[in-house]
């Protein structure tokens, strides 16, 4: 009876794993299990991370991933290049700063979106809004100043300037 080959083992039945390699290895099944528990990656090949309704976290909370907060967060949030979603169970009381922001729940601070922020009808938010794109939806609050700003690098939020008059003198 071999250690490492699964047809080896009297009376045991192969089962494949769906979506596991089959290859042999000491630890059997639990090493080929590791594989589907890991979280499949989103569309555009980034992970999600998660904070879940019963995790509470005091400081700054940086990070290259996006990002959904269903706890409680107290501090500052970057996400420069990256989604922060702030679900409907999530309280934040944080500056967020992030590429994109989608409030469901409630935050208290300044949220600035380097891309876009949305409000959506449960949301409120307790602060300062700042992006090239606000989507506030029916329902929302905002109670704050709301500033819209053009994308960093791009002109497209600026208006065209036009030429100046031509100075014009009458002769006489």
């Amino acid at each position: 009876m071999g250690l490492f080959n699964p047809k080896d083992r009297e009376g045991a039945p192969e089962t494949p794993q769906s979506g596991a390699a089959q290859r042999p290895t000491a630890s059997g099944p639990v090493a080929q299990s590791t594989q589907q528990i890991q979280e499949p990656p989103t569309p555009g090949g980034n992970h999600v991370a998660n904070i879940g309704k019963s995790i509470s976290i005091k400081g700054d909370l940086t990070g290259n991933e996006d990002m959904v907060i269903e706890g409680k967060v107290e501090g500052k949030v970057d996400l420069p290049n990256n989604q922060l979603t702030v679900g409907a169970n999530g309280t934040v009381r944080a500056e967020i700063s992030a590429k994109a922001v989608v409030v469901v729940g409630r935050v208290a601070g300044n949220v600035h979106g380097t891309e876009r922020v949305e409000i959506q009808g449960t949301g409120i938010v307790e602060g300062d809004v700042s992006a090239p794109r606000l989507v506030v939806a029916e329902g929302a609050v905002v109670n704050g100043a709301v500033k819209m700003t053009k994308k960093a690098g791009t002109g497209a939020a600026e208006a065209p300037t036009p030429p100046p008059a031509p100075d014009v003198r009458k002769a006489g």
